[in-house]
């Protein structure tokens, strides 16, 4: 099976937090990307509600709910007290932790696994304990892997934002994307699901799906919603699904 498609709406967010009015809707453009055939929504709350704001959050757990029942909620972050509140009252079906200090403007490196266990793995049970499937963003390194598996995690994401810098260079993509894949492999080995997130577009999915055919998810926001200003959201969301192998 393909891997599937979550559409992050942090950029939605962000366009309609430059004024202050109502749309473009978040709710409403979400809606759109899930009856298109999109899987879930993925939102990345940061404690300065420069995007997301918290008030997003019930409103998208209302519209999965509500309207798509089989889709999922995916909510990433740092894992700071008010994000795991957050995300044990509003009950999304993944949670996505990155290690981002709260002033970057997006994340840029994966876990330390080895020298950040005794942060993660606490979380991570806690995580569990209420039922959600936790997946922690990281970097392309298989030698991390058995320490990410240490962790309790359910998956990792991996970091494709070096393979996505540099697609134009068939010859630095083709290394990333090496990379990647052994990671992935390695993951799988130990027991890890495998999701993938950053600087993914339509053109260089393809590569990625046909180099890690296991890949189970793929969380897209800011190329798809640029992409989404020529194509429109529906028409975008088809776009990916095809890129992406359905």
């Amino acid at each position: 099976m393909p891997a599937k498609l979550s559409v992050n709406v942090n950029a939605i967010a962000m366009l309609r937090n430059r004024r202050d009015l109502p749309w473009p809707s978040v709710t409403g453009l979400g809606r759109i990307a899930l009856a298109a055939g999109a899987h879930g929504l993925t939102v990345h709350p940061r404690p300065d509600q420069r995007h997301i704001r918290f008030s997003d959050v019930p409103e998208i757990r209302a519209l999965i709910d509500d309207e798509f029942p089989k889709a999922e909620f995916n909510i990433e972050g740092y894992p700071s007290e008010d994000f795991l509140q957050l995300v044990e009252k509003h009950q999304p079906e993944q949670v996505t932790l990155v290690p981002d200090d709260p002033s970057q403007a997006t994340s840029d490196h994966g876990w330390d696994f080895a020298g950040q266990a005794s942060l993660l793995k606490p979380v991570v049970a806690r995580l569990k304990k209420g039922g959600f499937r936790v997946s922690l963003f990281s970097d392309a390194d298989p030698a991390a892997m058995s320490a990410a598996r240490d962790t309790g995690a359910d998956r990792i994401e991996l970091f494709t934002g070096p393979y996505g810098a540099c697609f134009d260079d068939s010859a630095k993509a083709a290394k990333e994307l090496e990379k990647l894949a052994k990671t992935a492999e390695a993951a799988l080995a130990a027991g890890l699901a495998v999701n993938a997130g950053h600087d993914l577009v339509v053109d260089n999915l393809p590569l990625l799906m046909k180099r890690i055919p296991k890949l189970a998810e793929v969380s897209i926001g800011h190329g798809l919603t640029a992409d989404a200003l020529e194509h429109g959201m529906a028409g975008t969301i088809r776009r990916y699904l095809k890129a992406c192998g359905w």
